[in-house]
């Protein structure tokens, strides 16, 4: 059991873990292991997600997110397997977190009398600039 906030923790049954080779330095060693993680986790069938949650996680998630709905994540910056994993846990974990922050909902403003008085300035002072660079009318 994963937890991520006190109302959300998802099953380890439902994050695939598939190791690949990291391209990059690494000498002979490189070649041999598969140190990269390819870590998978099905968003949209997920049974430990809020339909609101799941919604934000697919818009965050982006290029990440397949047609399917599962979210891939890659980590290749370390040569352990075991950083690896720990490291996209940690990333999926704070794609999550950050799914489940509601954003704060907009409030209609209006701007202040002030404020139209100074934007209309700024359009008369541009417009007299213009006026400058006009040509003169020929006085023949």
């Amino acid at each position: 059991m994963i937890n991520i906030t006190p109302n959300i923790s998802i099953q380890e049954s439902e994050i695939h873990l598939q190791f690949v080779r990291a391209s990059g330095p690494g000498g002979q060693n490189v070649n041999k292991v598969s140190t990269a993680v390819q870590l998978r986790f099905d968003v949209g069938n997920s049974p430990s997600l809020p339909g609101d949650v799941r919604t934000r996680l697919i818009r965050l998630g982006g290029r990440r997110i397949t047609q399917d709905g599962i979210l891939i994540i890659e980590a290749r910056q370390f040569r352990t397997q075991e950083r690896n994993r720990g490291a996209a846990v940690e990333r999926l974990v704070e794609l999550i977190r950050k799914a489940a922050e509601k954003p704060k909902p907009r409030k209609k403003t209006r701007p202040t009398l002030a404020a139209k008085e100074r934007r209309i300035e700024g359009k008369k002072e541009r417009g007299e600039i213009k006026k400058m660079r006009r040509t003169l009318p020929d006085m023949d």
